[in-house]
């Protein structure tokens, strides 16, 4: 026996763990990661997952991703390592810890002990890693997780000080006070990244409120309002100044018995029917205008400045400012002097500063309270309710506060040019996010908020003393020489790391670590220098670092574009000014079959393992990889899944275990001599043409970062080599002891080649199916290695390619489906034989001959034939497409009619061939074309006729009782074959056949 006999009731998840185990045996991934002598490399980096918390669906996508590219450039002659890595640090690991200890605030924390804290933290990183490695594998995700980094370890840990030491020394680590985004729940500040993560569609207030003049520059206002607008009433306890636009113009209005001013462009749209009292004047009238304080607060301030960012978009064109809680409001605020009024404490709850009525309560919670006060003393002119997006923590889903605070920043804005410049030396996939998603983001750049106030992260290596002197720390080595003992085998966090004090460089004072520790972002963002421990200092890390940066690929889904694909980018051109990846894949969100978002919920999440154990790794990477764009939202569920076997997995199968049982009946030996291509019948040639273009295609797609394309052209091949080539050439494989000769042995050298080449061009997409196939049909045959992931990819054979060919098949299998079509019409099935087909085509006759008894073969007709033309084939008709004249034409359109109807052929003939033509009327000639009539060939009795792309086919359909038996015939073989089946007998087993019949059946 030549190959191990297929069963064709396959598991395919059985199957993936026999090709688990004999990959961990034949130890092949490790082999395919191997150097070979002059292999040029192609750089991939993998962007750490936090596996604090079980995998889910949506991990399945970007890995499947990240598999496929490597795995090609691999088989394509490049070296290939791929090291895994894992995100330690930050919010999700320290919210995870906090649900199980049962802590809601900061103040808890220090109450249980950072040191018990961060210690089950460090235990809560690793809890998954089992599951997350046992996922990878069970997806046939190669990447090496045996010498993963993890952003804990002490030399990465050093590796990021070292960075952060050199941004210090260039100015571009600075502490700052100014807005940060801060998050009440979790008690930091977030980086810009973090907040655009988070955004949440909410209802929140839209109020209007009168500040009442006391004294203005322009005669006649006092005793009037400036009617101000905010959708956060509780920053009006901390107001201490009124922005309008200086170039603009402002009115005074009368509405409900008082006096407001307000821009003219929103008058119409905020008071519509108010008669205008003065006015227009421009707004600079309005500076330095003094009005009564909504709530007591500071002194020196309350007057009415000019701005330029005061929108007349919307509002009012009066904005009213509360420097503790926006950036453009703190700007006026030191320029004017006004003290900052900050009265919220650090969990966003309003402190003793704030008036009695909102003491203690959450910012959020007192904007009833608020509004209320000012109603009930006069001053809410209207209270309304608005739907925006407000931003919300991306970890903990609290709203955020925009607050001045003081945190560290690195000074991303400095290089914000660079930034452009070296975006635009990347490839994203798709193109678009370049100038558009990552470009707004870049051309928008702040600086990085970088420091937070927890507990689980990488320390801030800043140490600093009374006298205010900070003195950056590059390394352990470093801070031992600083402390004068050797602190380099502590741990590397917090506690231990701040009980480490040194005298300061500058003064002698004591110096301490600052309390902060950096956003994790900065931690994944610095993986490419610090999975290596990159230290230049050290001495460490050096050469693997320049030998891989940067990388050649790099994939995650697309909320990435401002988050690590950012930080990648970030910290390339902060500390090597240079590109960091070269090509970059964007990935859509996972969504279940409804097309809603999985959530625990909505009980609409999927279980990976479950997919996997019900359909095994290769049909849903197959979905991922080749169903709909990429980077938009595609739909995951067990039914759709089903289809994915069903159409593609199975007939890939079939045909695989097709080949394998008459290859085995016939004795065929695939190194034995061979019938060289251009020997072989038309049929044979066609598939190798065929599978020639699409090795062109796979690997165009493949090198363009294109899956989808790429597998879906593999689709088409496998549609062509299972419905046309198998079906066609079906029985020149029953060769029962090779005794067949050429015809037969042409058969099968070229669909086991089909197979083979099939194998490797899916090796990237679907790796157990390919190996399997490999596996028997090719592995240790000739030299062939003994796993189709250590072969080299498939290369074109141009010489194999026959376009004539080409164009031939394609116009015989247009004219099979166009006579499927009249039988289907007929109602005549397609085991009846029939006499007789004729076809016209506009095409070479010649071309078309080798291929006509192919054509006989699938119509089931005795022949095929040339008709001169279509008209040979009956009678063209043409009748008014009403739905397209009558609106034109009106009453017309009956003239048209009873033209067509009179009408002996040839301006239906005109219409057919796609020419216009003229219809007189007695209102003037019409000019009707093809589209504005409907065709149909009139064919003589006992003939059947279809029409398509000008090619037209006929049938004739009398069967005569020789056809008609011979019918019957076709039904007893299709009764037989369907009885051996049904009893599992083989191909090659000979058969004792009983047959009981009565009437046409037994004569």
């Amino acid at each position: 026996m030549t190959f191990e006999p297929v069963d064709p009731k396959v598991s395919f998840p059985e199957l993936e763990a026999r090709i688990l185990r004999f990959w961990k045996q034949a130890d092949v991934f490790h082999r395919q990661l191997e150097q070979r002598e002059g292999a040029p490399l192609w750089g991939f980096f993998e962007g750490p997952p936090t596996a604090n918390g079980k995998p889910g669906i949506h991990h399945v996508e970007p890995r499947t991703f990240k598999d496929v590219f490597p795995r090609y450039r691999a088989m394509t002659g490049y070296y290939v390592p791929r090291k895994g890595g894992w995100d330690c640090h930050g919010l999700p690991v320290e919210l995870e810890v906090e649900r199980e200890i049962g802590t809601t605030s900061k103040r808890d924390i220090e109450a249980f002990g950072i040191a018990e804290f961060n210690r089950l933290c460090r235990e809560s990183v690793g809890r998954y890693v089992n599951d997350f490695e046992q996922l990878t594998e069970r997806i046939g995700f190669w990447i090496d997780v045996e010498d993963a980094y993890w952003t804990m370890d002490t030399e990465y840990i050093e590796s990021v000080w070292w960075s952060l030491k050199r941004l210090h020394e260039r100015g571009l680590l600075v502490q700052a006070d100014r807005i940060a985004t801060y998050c009440p729940r979790c008690g930091t500040p977030l980086s810009d990244a973090e907040v655009a993560q988070g955004y949440q569609d909410v209802e929140d207030p839209s109020v209007f409120i009168a500040f009442r003049i006391l004294e203005s520059p322009r005669a006649g206002l006092e005793g009037a309002s400036l009617l101000g607008w905010t959708t956060t009433p509780w920053t009006l306890i901390s107001n201490t100044g009124i922005a309008v636009a200086p170039d603009a113009e402002y009115l005074v209005v009368e509405h409900g018995g008082e006096r407001l001013v307000l821009a003219n462009a929103r008058a119409n749209e905020v008071l519509p029917d108010a008669p205008v009292l003065d006015g227009p004047f421009p707004g600079s009238e309005l500076q330095g205008s003094r009005y009564e304080p909504l709530y007591p607060n500071v002194e020196g301030a309350h007057r009415v400045v000019t701005a330029d960012f005061v929108s007349l978009d919307d509002g009012t064109g009066v904005v009213h400012l509360a420097p503790a809680f926006g950036p453009e409001d703190l700007e006026i605020g030191r320029r004017e002097g006004w003290p900052v009024f900050k009265p919220l404490d650090g969990e966003g709850r309003f402190t003793d500063l704030a008036p009695a009525f909102v003491r203690g309560q959450f910012f959020k919670e007192a904007d009833p309270a608020i509004i209320e006060d000012l109603h009930e003393r006069g001053l809410m002119s209207r209270a309304e309710t608005i739907t925006h997006a407000y931003p919300h923590c991306w970890r903990c889903s609290t709203p955020l506060v925009y607050i001045a605070r003081t945190s560290w920043y690195v000074r991303t804005t400095a290089v914000k040019d660079r930034l452009l410049e070296v975006n635009e030396q990347v490839n994203w996939f798709p193109d678009h996010i370049k100038q558009g998603r990552f470009g707004d983001w870049l051309r928008n750049n702040v600086d990085w908020a970088l420091s937070r106030d927890r507990y689980w992260g990488t320390p801030l290596p800043i140490w600093r003393c009374p006298n205010t002197h900070d003195t950056a720390i590059g390394s352990l080595a470093e801070l031992s020489e600083r402390a004068g003992r050797d602190v380099t085998g502590i741990d590397p966090h917090r506690p231990a790391i701040d009980e480490v004090t040194f005298p300061c460089p500058t003064c002698d004072t004591t110096a301490t670590r600052v309390p902060e520790v950096i956003d994790t972002w900065y931690d994944s963002g610095a993986m490419p220098f610090a999975q290596w421990g990159y230290h230049p200092d050290l001495g460490r890390g050096l050469e693997r670092f320049e030998e891989r940066f940067p990388a050649d690929f790099i994939s995650e889904a697309i909320d990435q574009t401002r988050g690590w694909f950012y930080t990648l980018m970030a910290e390339g051109v902060l500390h090597f000014d240079s590109i960091c990846y070269r090509n970059c894949v964007c990935l859509g969100l996972i969504v279940d079959e409804q097309g809603r978002k999985m959530s625990k919920s909505l009980g609409n999440s999927l279980d990976p393992f479950e997919v996997l154990d019900r359909h095994g790794a290769d049909a849903l990477r197959w979905y991922l990889l080749t169903n709909g764009s990429p980077w938009s939202s595609r739909r995951v569920g067990l039914g759709i899944l089903d289809e994915v076997v069903r159409q593609f997995l199975l007939p890939l199968w079939n045909v695989y275990a097709f080949f394998v049982t008459y290859a085995n009946a016939s004795g065929f030996e695939p190194d034995a001599a061979d019938v060289p291509a251009p020997d072989r019948p038309p049929l044979d040639r066609w598939i190798l043409s065929r599978l020639d273009r699409t090795v062109q295609a796979v690997r165009e797609g493949l090198d363009a970062y294109d899956a989808t394309g790429a597998g879906r052209r593999i689709s088409v091949l496998l549609e062509d080599l299972s419905t046309w080539y198998v079906r066609r050439a079906r029985r020149r494989f029953w060769d029962p002891g090779g005794s067949g000769g050429e015809d037969s042995r042409a058969a099968f050298l070229t669909l086991h080649e089909c197979l083979l080449t099939l194998a490797q061009l899916l090796a990237p997409f679907t790796p157990f199916v390919a190996e399997e196939l490999w596996r028997n049909l090719a592995a240790g045959r000739n030299g062939a290695p003994h796993s189709v992931h250590l072969s080299d990819f498939p290369s074109e054979r141009t010489d194999r390619r026959d376009p004539d060919l080409d164009s031939a098949m394609d116009i015989a299998r247009d004219i099979v489906e166009l006579g499927r079509r009249v039988r289907t019409e007929a109602k005549v099935r397609v085991r009846q034989p029939l006499l007789e087909a004729v076809v016209s085509v506009p095409a070479d006759h010649e071309a078309l001959r080798p291929l006509l008894d192919l054509v006989a073969g699938e119509l089931n007709v005795k022949a095929v034939v040339f008709a001169e033309s279509a008209e040979d084939l009956g009678t063209w008709r043409a009748k008014p497409n009403y739905r397209a004249l009558g609106p034109t034409l009106g009453p017309r359109v009956k003239e048209v009619a009873a033209r067509l109807e009179a009408d002996d052929g040839s301006l239906a003939t005109s219409l057919a061939h796609g020419e216009s033509v003229r219809i007189p009327t007695d209102a003037g000639e019409v000019l009707l074309g093809p589209g504005d009539v409907e065709l149909v060939q009139e064919t003589q009795a006992g003939w059947g006729v279809a029409s398509d792309g000008g090619i037209t086919v006929a049938l004739e359909l009398e069967v005569t009782p020789d056809l008609h038996r011979e019918g019957l015939a076709r039904e007893l073989v299709r009764v037989a074959q369907d009885t051996r089946k049904a009893a599992g007998l083989a191909v090659g087993d000979r058969i004792e056949l009983g047959l009981s019949t009565q009437g046409e059946m037994a004569e």
